[in-house]
């Protein structure tokens, strides 16, 4: 019996996905749920498991385009398991190089090739051209007045470097991210508005806590967990920043659905933590942990990375400084955190070192006002720089589970 492979729908939405590689060979015998392809959708990639055992033949190329529904491969389950390894193939033997072809013999120089009439020698003076560098046409190689006009100046200095270059094809994944920034940008009104956070607070706690933190719970007390329930805070104050534009109306969420932005094998993935405003310091660090592992794994799936409601985003673990990141779209805020540096600030007359990270919050001007959106980055560095009081209603043993 021939039983023809079809691509599952990954997703609501999804109408294609791309053969981003294909995990077996024509006519390889394929045990079933045995993973035989990775599909490119436009905001994952996924493993497509065979549906059967048997011998299989593959109907689609890696690189193609293939709608949900399509059929990428026929699997013969009344084929038997081949006993054993399979043969080895055959290698190719290795064909004698070609006799090199005799190198031409230079034509021999005399005292004038490469010299330069006095005229050709002038023109080429005002041109900034050594003569040496002039392919002379005159007899025995002189350089004439007409090979003095023709010559053009060098534009760069030879290094004797590779210059080649590579064309790859981009995945579809990574085409509908450049798709969604470009949108992003012509579709929203963005503004950035920015700020610093004094992290010594944050430090201390995690200095005091982080390893009982850990022992416990399993999970590190990182940033992120300051960074979520601090967001959390701040769209329960300003509501605008946690809602979008529907149509003509604007669509408003009593829950957060925090969507963190993590670097996966393929790319930028975005998943989402559900039900933020719900989650302590150890649900939070146990989701992050959770959903990164599995981005970084892509086992990650469309559902955990739809719905988000705002978004933040890390450059700091790259070595950012400062960024204006780009709406996550049809959301209408992301925040993005940056590097840590030990800077010098002023604290009561006194300048002192402390550790600061500048914060950006980038946000649709359309339903978001400029004074809601300073508000909100405001309240997000005052719940950073007193996360005992404001955020762990000073109980910080309670807070952490501790």
């Amino acid at each position: 019996m021939i039983l023809e492979m079809k691509v599952p729908s990954p997703g609501e939405s999804i109408t294609e996905v791309e053969i981003a590689t294909w995990l077996v060979e024509d006519g390889d015998y394929v045990e079933k749920d045995q993973a035989i392809a990775e599909v490119d959708s436009d905001k994952a990639t996924l493993e497509l498991p065979a549906e059967v055992s048997g011998i299989i033949t593959l109907k689609a190329e890696e690189g193609d385009a293939v709608e949900v529904g399509a059929v990428v491969c026929l699997i013969d389950t009344s084929a038997e398991k081949p006993e054993g390894d399979a043969p080895a193939k055959e290698e190719k033997k290795e064909e004698a190089p070609a006799a090199e072809a005799p190198k031409a013999t230079p034509e021999a120089k005399t005292y004038a090739t490469g010299s330069a009439s006095p005229a050709a020698k002038k023109i080429l003076a005002e041109k900034g051209i050594e003569a040496s560098a002039v392919s002379g046409s005159g007899k025995d190689g002189r350089v004439t007045k007409d090979d003095a006009i023709n010559a053009v100046p060098s534009m760069g200095t030879p290094t004797g470097g590779s210059r080649t270059s590579t064309t790859s094809k981009m995945s579809m994944l990574r085409r509908k991210v450049a798709e969604r920034l470009v949108e992003a940008k012509n579709t929203t009104a963005m503004l950035t508005t920015f700020n610093e956070v004094d992290m010594s607070p944050i430090f201390a706690l995690r200095s005091e806590y982080k390893e009982t933190f850990k022992s416990k719970h399993g999970v590190g007390l990182g940033f992120m967990s300051f960074f979520t329930l601090a967001v959390v805070r701040a769209l329960k104050m300003y509501p605008a920043v946690n809602s979008m534009i529907s149509g003509k109306e604007m669509l408003s969420f009593d829950f957060c659905d925090i969507s963190i932005a993590v670097s996966g094998p393929k790319g930028l993935m975005v998943p989402v933590i559900r039900n933020a405003e719900n989650l302590s310091f150890r649900g939070v660090e146990a989701e992050v942990k959770r959903l990164a592992l599995r981005a970084r794994d892509g086992q990650i799936t469309v559902d955990e990375m739809t719905g988000g409601t705002f978004t933040i985003t890390n450059g700091g673990v790259f070595g950012s400084m400062l960024s204006t990141p780009i709406i996550n779209p049809p959301q209408s805020g992301i925040l993005g955190m940056h590097n840590i540096v030990e800077r010098p600030v002023a604290i009561d007359g006194k300048v002192e070192i402390r550790p600061i990270m500048y914060v950006a919050l980038s946000y649709d001007h359309r339903i978001i006002d400029g004074k809601e959106s300073v508000g909100f980055l405001v309240a997000v560095k005052e719940a950073l720089e007193n996360p005992t009081e404001i955020l762990m209603e000073n109980d910080i043993k309670k807070a952490l589970e501790l």
